[in-house]
């Protein structure tokens, strides 16, 4: 288990990686992050965490802020001096809400209702809590830009301009309507779990892609269907018989 701590006072944060590594041996401390700015670079440019406990008094700001710039997919366990922001904490994929000083029976209970949650909600594919959570944060919450790394240079690609991200060799590219490249350290799955299924279709393992950027649509071999793109693939874009009415009532559904 992966887990990422986001706690601006150092000791606060050495003391809950000793109580968490003493709890659960097996888990490891990705990172402990002390900001709202490092904690968004930080997710828009690294895997998703199994969990991360999260102070919402940050040295830059509150917590909070870091969920309008990056839609977080795991659960979260927030640990505050301040129990005025219990509500606010329910409402950010808050699996619970530990008031300091807790104790190692508190932290303890914290991960039993973890783990209860992700055994009632188990599901077949990956990424098994991606949809719920979802339903708890809203869709109106979808990644509106990322952030990416390109010649030395952040720069900031706009969900708008995407035209279809594509698994390049082994990582996930965004290609924009432009032509532009920029290579991500996320998953496809994790880049699909930030956009709107509106606007955004997983066509198979390799492709995801945008309305905005569907050409034509034919009718192929074997009952498939083959989507042109205003921009060029590699590769023919194909989708089997079993998915193409769902991808049909994908491009109605406006």
């Amino acid at each position: 288990m992966n887990i990422l701590i986001i706690e601006d006072e150092i000791k606060a944060a050495r003391s809950l990686e000793n109580l968490i590594l003493k709890l659960r041996p097996e888990t490891k401390i990705i990172a402990k992050i002390q900001s709202v700015e490092a904690a968004i670079d930080y997710l828009s440019n690294s895997l998703s965490p199994d969990i991360i406990f999260m102070d919402i008094q940050l040295s830059d700001g509150i917590s909070f802020d870091i969920f309008k710039s990056v839609k977080i997919v795991c659960p979260v366990i927030f640990c505050t001096a301040f129990g005025e922001y219990a509500m606010d904490a329910i409402k950010e994929n808050g699996i619970d809400y530990l008031l300091k000083p807790f104790s190692e029976t508190d932290l303890k209970n914290a991960f039993e209702k973890v783990d209860n949650f992700k055994n009632f909600f188990q599901k077949t594919s990956e990424n098994n809590l991606i949809q719920l959570i979802q339903k708890i944060s809203g869709e109106e919450t979808t990644k509106k830009s990322f952030l990416v790394f390109k010649n030395n240079k952040y720069l900031t690609v706009k969900t708008a301009d995407i035209a279809y991200i594509y698994i390049n060799y082994t990582s996930p590219t965004i290609v924009t309507f432009k032509g532009e490249h920029f290579d991500v350290n996320q998953s496809l799955d994790q880049l699909a779990a930030q956009l709107s299924d509106k606007d955004f279709f997983r066509l198979n393992r390799q492709y995801l892609i945008s309305f905005s950027a569907v050409k034509e649509v034919e009718h192929y071999f074997a009952r498939k269907l083959y989507i042109k793109l205003t921009v060029p693939t590699d590769e023919k874009l194909l989708i089997g018989k079993e998915k193409t009415t769902i991808f049909l009532n994908w491009l109605e559904d406006r």
